[in-house]
Order: structure tokens, then sequence, then C-alpha cells
């Protein structure tokens, strides 16, 4: 099955579409990285599942480690690097 390929192609356009109105109105990066993240972790999990063949379970757990593993980093990193104020 080539589920990935088309899931990835279809979150890449999506994305890219995304970023670029993002960028044209608030005229700022971070919120490109933003949806650039969300669609990355779209097709990572879409490749996870589909090249392993999970079913239900699998694809359950594929999920919430993947969430809980991103929530450690992200709140680990919220307190290494440094906010300017």
């Amino acid at each position: 099955m080539v589920f990935y390929q088309a899931l990835g192609v279809g979150v890449f356009f999506i994305g890219a579409v995304v970023a670029i109105v993002l960028f044209s109105i608030y005229k700022k990066i971070y919120p490109v990285f933003y949806v650039l993240s969300v669609a990355l972790y779209i097709f990572t999990a879409g490749f996870v599942i589909d090249v392993y063949h999970f079913g239900r379970f699998g694809i359950l757990l594929t999920l919430i480690f993947s969430a809980i593993i991103f929530m450690f980093l992200g709140y680990y990193l919220s307190r290494v690097i440094p906010r300017k104020s």
C-alpha cells in the first residue's frame, strides 16, 4: 500500500499553502514552523502506521507515545531555551 506517499504529498501542499498565508499575514516566521512541525508529525505518524501495518491498537499506541514524547520535548525545550523579553 502506498498510503504514506499520498498522505505526505497532501500534507506538504496543504502545509505549504497555510504557511504562505500565515507568513503573508503576520510577517513572522514562527507560525510557519508550527505548520511545518504539525505537517511533519502527521506524515511521520502516517508513515509508521503504514510501513509497520499496525492495527487499531498499534495505531492508538503510536499516536499516544508520539504525543507524550512531543509533550515532554516541548516542556523540556521551554525550560532549556531562554525566552527573550
